[in-house]
């Protein structure tokens, strides 16, 4: 390739990235609403990381345990699914979590999952350490990262639900800001099983310039640019505060499994046009 055409193709590729404007510039997200974790969930996930023969982190940071052996990885669903090349990081210790020898198995990861617990420990952990940077560095080489429940919201720049004294606190000082692959967004989860339908209304009421995804159980939204699909067994929910309320007083509305949705545009997608349609 000639100097001029390869100018010209980094110029394409630097505006495509522009047009980004809320999910990742490159890469993709599977952020799933807690629960069991169905075989097309665990089965996109590894696929978009490159297979099975890929090279995988699982973080399992926002559990309680102090650590994670041999044998409770063999119990997860990576290991689970056939996939052998998996680097377990785990640390309490952000300054440790700053260093580069503790970050190392993030350069050669494709696929980064998140597992379930609470969101604060994550935060305490990584947030704007060296290993949140290379995280971000996966989705730049077109990797995957994925996590549930509190792997899910945490994937937010607004978090939700991120109080020490307990997670039925939806906005807690200190504990507002999450990893922000998804921008101006904030990801609740266990949506249905735990009746927490209404509870991002009071999240988007107060930050009018935030886009609400609110996750079911077993169920995932798989993020590409700034579109996802909807994926797995139940619902998610949006919540816009730009829109009007829905006939029935609500302020979110569903969407189903194989429906998409432009984050940017806050639309549905109908045969790749963006529709202002509704279900309930």
């Amino acid at each position: 390739m000639t100097s001029r055409l390869l100018a010209l193709a980094l110029l394409v590729l630097s505006a495509a990235a522009e047009t980004v404007h809320v999910g990742p510039a490159k890469g993709s997200l599977v952020v799933v609403g807690g629960g069991t974790l169905g075989p097309d969930i665990v089965n996109r996930f590894i696929e978009l990381a490159g297979g099975k023969d890929a090279a995988f982190v699982f973080i399992p940071t926002a559990g309680e345990d102090q650590a994670y052996d041999k044998t409770w990885l063999d119990k997860q669903f990576l290991a689970k699914a056939g996939v052998k090349n998996i680097t377990v990081l785990h640390t309490r210790d952000r300054k440790l979590a700053n260093t580069k020898a503790f970050s190392a198995p993030l350069l050669k990861s494709s696929g980064v999952w998140f597992s379930g617990g609470r969101q604060w420990r994550l935060v305490d952990s990584y947030l704007n350490t060296r290993t949140h940077r290379e995280i971000v560095n996966v989705l730049k080489r077109g990797g995957v990262v994925g996590g549930s429940s509190a792997g899910a919201t945490i994937q937010g720049s607004y978090l939700v639900r991120g109080a020490r004294s307990g997670n039925t606190i939806m906005m807690a000082p200190g504990y507002e800001v999450g990893l922000g692959f998804l921008r101006k967004v904030a990801v609740d989860q266990h949506l249905l099983a735990r009746k927490r339908q209404d509870d991002l209304v009071q999240v988007i009421t107060k930050h009018p310039e935030l886009l609400g995804i609110g996750i079911d159980e077993s169920t995932a939204i798989v993020v590409t640019g700034d579109q996802f699909q909807v994926i797995g067994k139940s619902k998610v929910a949006i919540y816009d505060p730009k829109r009007a309320p829905e006939p029935t007083g609500k302020r979110y509305f569903f969407l189903n499994a194989g429906e998409r949705f432009d984050l940017s545009a806050r639309q549905v997608i109908n045969n790749g046009a963006t529709s202002s349609s509704s279900q309930d």
